[in-house]
């Protein structure tokens, strides 16, 4: 059954001038691939990854292109218009994504980034998108341990620190006072439960519990990385000398700090030096 606003596997039936058509079952029957989007070699019988949406004209269509984000997934996407009916945001194919005024939390502004969650109209199978996150969070009751490791997508920034969703399903906090790095709204980044209160409501971080406190090495070595753009051209493999110079400390320490920084994933360890994840 092909799924409108997702990756499909679909058959190669028939080969014309301006493209392809793709085997669409009995609901949708023939869908067209523009020969634009037609991978090269590409012949009857064949079996394509297509992406399924409506164009313009709301007819049933397939692109080899990739959207940012597919139907029910949340993304940080920029608008590039405004019009009567909605603000129209850029998702990475030629046609636009539209988000109906009734779906705004405040009126989007072209050329500006909001985290939406993209779904399917029931009624006009259009794919649309939201700007009101909360109805579609949530909905499952959470069943998580403290520590276990989630996928995170920044949201927003409150007083007390940054809403997160959580795997697509619940929203997240992290709070201010418990953040060892900078963030920003649209990031992507793995987390972990720190509670899950009795009201259902979670507490996250990014990094695991047993790890909230740095030594004053690993601050050092973080602190110093952050006033160099993220990266520094030393690693455990680096001269005693270099490391001193550097950080002012022993190869010892220095290999002990970024152990300790790497093990709660704010740093990875590269061959040409270290960076903030």
């Amino acid at each position: 059954m092909v799924q409108i606003g997702k990756y499909n596997t679909l058959k190669v039936v028939k080969e014309v001038e301006f493209g392809l058509y793709l085997d669409g079952g009995e609901e949708h029957g023939e869908i067209l691939l523009p020969i634009r989007y037609v991978p090269e070699e590409t012949k009857v019988d064949d079996e394509l990854e297509v992406f399924i949406y409506l164009d313009s004209e709301d007819r049933i269509i397939a692109t080899t292109e990739k959207p940012f984000a597919t139907v029910g997934e949340f993304a940080f996407l920029q608008v590039n218009a405004v019009t009567q009916i909605g603000a129209f945001l850029d998702w990475g194919l030629m046609k636009d994504l539209l988000v109906p005024f009734r779906e705004q939390k405040m009126k989007m502004q072209e050329g500006k980034y909001y985290p939406v969650y993209i779904y399917l109209d029931d009624e006009s199978q259009r794919i649309v998108a939201t700007a009101k996150l909360e109805p579609v969070l949530d909905n499952v009751i959470p069943d998580y341990t403290v520590g276990q490791e989630v996928e995170m997508f920044v949201v927003e920034r409150t007083e007390l620190g940054y809403k997160v969703v959580i795997n697509n399903l619940h929203s997240g906090l992290i709070y201010h006072n418990e953040m060892f790095r900078d963030v920003r709204i649209g990031d992507r980044c793995p987390g972990f439960i720190k509670k899950v209160r009795e009201d259902d409501k979670i507490d996250a971080n990014l990094h695991k519990q047993g790890f909230e406190k740095m030594d004053d090495l690993s601050t050092k070595v973080l602190d110093l990385l952050k006033t160099r753009g993220g990266f520094l051209a030393v690693s455990d493999k680096s001269p005693a000398e270099l490391i001193y110079q550097v950080f002012g400390m022993s190869k010892k320490n220095f290999k002990k700090a970024i152990g300790s920084l790497y093990k709660q994933r704010i740093i990875t360890i590269e061959k040409e030096g270290i960076r903030i994840v």
